[in-house]
């Protein structure tokens, strides 16, 4: 029973820690619509090419957005 417990604890502390450290590292992201792209976003490597490139995002994605998909371009803070 005492070693249940010691696993039980010890998953409980990575899991505690590692979403710590996710929480970290989205505080430093900023995301914003794409103000280069155009028209309908079904290319997500398309989109982070020019948001890397004409943006000098850290990357970009496609993502839904009323009424279809949108480029979303990513920001260090």
């Amino acid at each position: 029973m005492a070693s249940y417990t010691v696993l039980l604890l010890l998953c409980l502390s990575i899991f505690l820690i590692a979403s710590t450290e996710v929480m970290m590292v989205e505080g430093r992201v900023c995301q914003r619509r794409s103000k280069t792209w155009t028209g309908f976003c079904g290319n997500t490597r398309g989109c982070d090419s020019q948001c890397k490139r004409w943006e000098r995002a850290s990357h970009g994605a496609c993502h839904a957005q009323f009424p279809g998909f949108a480029c979303f371009c990513y920001f260090n803070c």
